[in-house]
């Protein structure tokens, strides 16, 4: 019994790493997607250039949808997009609150 108890904890505590770990990634992307796309409006951009277009178009293929969610919700302010704070803001509260769940059951 004491060792089914230590193997589920220690799945548990592993599976909250995981979870706590992917969203600290996702929440990377994000910041990269606008901080590339802020140089990009700029006009840091290389002309032509392949590798940038993947990159702009990997990082629009994977945070675009997720910051879609928030665009709909807030309303606009001119040239000012707060979408991507109340992103970043709502995946720190559910890593807080998943994460901590899991790991105290």
């Amino acid at each position: 019994m004491m060792a089914t108890t230590m193997i589920l904890a220690s799945a548990r505590t592993q599976v909250a790493g995981f979870l706590s770990t992917l969203i600290y990634v996702y929440i990377l992307l994000i910041f990269l997607y606008i901080v590339i796309q802020l140089l990009f409006s700029v006009g840091v951009r290389p002309p032509y250039s392949r590798t940038s277009d993947r990159v702009l178009g990997f990082l629009h293929d994977v945070c675009e949808p997720f910051l879609r969610i928030f665009r709909r919700l807030l309303p606009s302010f001119g040239m000012l997009d707060l979408s991507p704070m109340l992103a970043i803001f709502s995946l720190y509260i559910i890593d807080a609150v998943v994460v901590q769940g899991i790991i105290h059951g």
